[in-house]
């Protein structure tokens, strides 16, 4: 009883602490990268993790919303480093050499610089005791558990056709597909790569009709992978457009907006991986906190780990409809 004690003490000191550094700190700001559109199912949660962090330490959080546009998310970063914040939360789209300058010349005017949703691994190595760290999914893996997924939730046989629809042409961003790809093609899967333009990127809404079209070019199409959460929701009215039953193609995709989550009850999404885009936006602000207020150094925090099928959602939805999950 008297070690519970003394420990409950412990914990009380360390919360009045944190409390009283909290609100001595109200000043502190950070910009910080968002993706997609201000509400949309693949960036609400993400927004909305930042947001609770923001209010929890008495940060002020400034949101940049870039439509997954790399040539944006630069601009944005020039922005906020304008505006000597006390941090800035990137993601890591454009690439390494894209930033490299950008987050020196910041981390050398005393701002604190970390990363989500997609890693920098050399900066963050370079700059992790200045507080450079990363949550979010380990995309290989995300991509490759996605495509594992597809498989056991399908009835799919060595030989049937696939198309992994997703960003090809983005070094470190493909590495989710080829993790979907390589799930597949291991369960001896013939897979096709289909590349998404930065139009469909910023618009899915574009991309019904090449997928449409790649659907009457290709009527034996057994299952379709990605790990875009945009165009993982418009692939339900694809298929019904088409004239497809629910199960007729098996669905692998990301994230959890509302229309995935009506996919997945209705059967046309068996699987969708869960980066948990709250904690990807509640991490980056606590890690500048942390950073800014005891020194410590960037976290490498893996947010990626479990994914929704049809198995699971009922418990899950009232949770992803709040903008939590």
């Amino acid at each position: 009883m008297k070690r519970f004690l003394v420990l409950l003490f412990a914990l009380m000191l360390v919360m009045s602490i944190g409390s009283s550094v909290i609100a001595q700190d109200d000043e502190i700001v950070v910009y910080m990268q968002m993706g997609g559109q201000q509400g949309d199912g693949a960036t609400l949660a993400r927004t909305n993790g930042a947001l609770a962090a923001g209010e929890d330490y008495g940060i002020t959080v400034v949101e940049q919303y870039s439509q997954w546009d790399q040539t944006t998310m630069i601009d944005q970063f020039k922005q906020a480093l304008a505006a000597q914040p006390d941090g800035i939360v990137i993601m890591g789209h454009p690439g390494e050499a894209a930033f490299e300058d950008l987050v020196a010349e910041a981390i050398d005017a005393g701002i604190i610089v970390t990363s989500g949703n997609n890693p920098l691994p050399n900066l963050e190595a370079m700059y992790k005791d200045q507080g450079f760290g990363y949550a979010g999914a380990d995309l290989y893996d995300g991509g490759y558990l996605t495509g594992q997924a597809m498989v056991a939730q399908g009835d799919l046989q060595p030989g049937d056709k696939a198309v992994v629809w997703d960003i090809w042409h983005e070094e470190l961003r493909s590495r989710s597909s080829q993790g979907v790809y390589d799930a597949l093609t291991e369960a001896g899967l013939v897979v096709d790569k289909l590349d998404v333009s930065q139009e469909v990127n910023s618009d899915a809404s574009l991309g019904i009709p090449i997928m449409t079209a790649y659907l009457e070019a290709n009527p034996d199409l057994k299952a379709i992978g990605t790990q875009h959460g945009a165009i993982t929701q418009i692939l339900p009215d694809v298929l019904r457009a088409a004239g497809k039953a629910p199960g007729e193609v098996i669905v692998g995709g990301i994230d959890l907006s509302p229309a995935t989550i009506q996919g997945i009850r209705d059967g046309y999404i068996n699987a969708s991986f869960d980066q948990v885009l709250y904690l990807q936006g509640y991490f980056p602000i606590q890690q500048i906190w942390l950073t800014k207020m005891y020194k410590i150094p960037g976290l490498h925090i893996n947010t990626g780990v479990g994914l929704v099928t049809p198995d699971n959602i009922d418990e899950l939805a009232p949770l992803i409809e709040a903008g939590i999950r």
